[in-house]
Order: C-alpha cells, then sequence, then structure tokens
C-alpha cells in the first residue's frame, strides 16, 4: 500500500496538538462539577440542596435531610412546569414516597430518583437534549 501523498510545498507538522475548549451556553444552566458536599452550576459552587432548570436562576431549596423531606418540598417545582423533575436524593439512591411527589404526579410531571452524583450527570444530558428538566438535587448536611 502506498503512502498518501500531500502537496509538496506544505511541511507536514511534528507535533499536531488538539485542543478542544467547553464552549458552555451563558444562557442554560450546566453541572460542571460536584462532590461531596456541594455541586457547581455554570462554575458557581453551592453548598446546599438547589433547584436547578435550564433557564431559571438556579434556587435554593430548603432541606439538609432525606429524612426531612415534605410534599411542600417538591411543590416548589410546580410553578416551573418541567417535564421531568431528576430528583437527586443524596449519597446513595433513595426513591421519595409517592405522598411527597403527588402534586406533581397530578400534574403528569415525571419524577426520576437516582443518587447525587447521577442526578447531576442525567439533567446535564436531558438538558442538552432541550429537555424541559428540573434536578432537584439534596445536598445532606
Amino acid at each position: 500500500m502506498r503512502p498518501l501523498a500531500c502537496a509538496p510545498d506544505l511541511p507536514l507538522p511534528r507535533n499536531p496538538v488538539l485542543k478542544l475548549h467547553q464552549d458552555p451556553s451563558a444562557a442554560l444552566n450546566t453541572v460542571t462539577g460536584y462532590g461531596a458536599g456541594y455541586v457547581e452550576v455554570n462554575l458557581e459552587r453551592h453548598t446546599g440542596s438547589i433547584i436547578v432548570m435550564p433557564e431559571s436562576p438556579v434556587t435554593p431549596w430548603p432541606v439538609h435531610a432525606f429524612d426531612a423531606l415534605t410534599p411542600e418540598l417538591f411543590e416548589m417545582l410546580l410553578p416551573l412546569n418541567p417535564e421531568v423533575v431528576v430528583f437527586g436524593s443524596g449519597e446513595r439512591l433513595r426513591f421519595a414516597h409517592p405522598r411527597l411527589t403527588a402534586a406533581l404526579a397530578a400534574k403528569r410531571i415525571g419524577v426520576e430518583a437516582m443518587d447525587f452524583k447521577a442526578a447531576c450527570r442525567t439533567y446535564n444530558i436531558l438538558m442538552a437534549e432541550g429537555r424541559r428538566v428540573a434536578a432537584a438535587l439534596l445536598i445532606e448536611s
């Protein structure tokens, strides 16, 4: 097999380098990092529970423990009118009792429970697909 021919007057690069840069959209909220006790949205660190939607301001979610969840906390999501809520239940996967999410179910808003890290990743995927997703991220303290 013959090597590909190159234009004789164009030198080949010795060390070709490919640099990739993230192209964040300032218009959409993106989870840019997370770890024990925090989440970053558009590079801004939050150390308490939050509600995130692509085009709405990040909202504090006043809950600090899974056992402290109430129906009223999930009802805070209703005015945002999401099509699906990704519930990050903390360090491990736990499901909210159906009575807690009944108001969302009555409005035909789906709730998907997953651990905190999976919820962050899933939110980013759904947001990038153009879905009306809300992430309710529980950061326990």
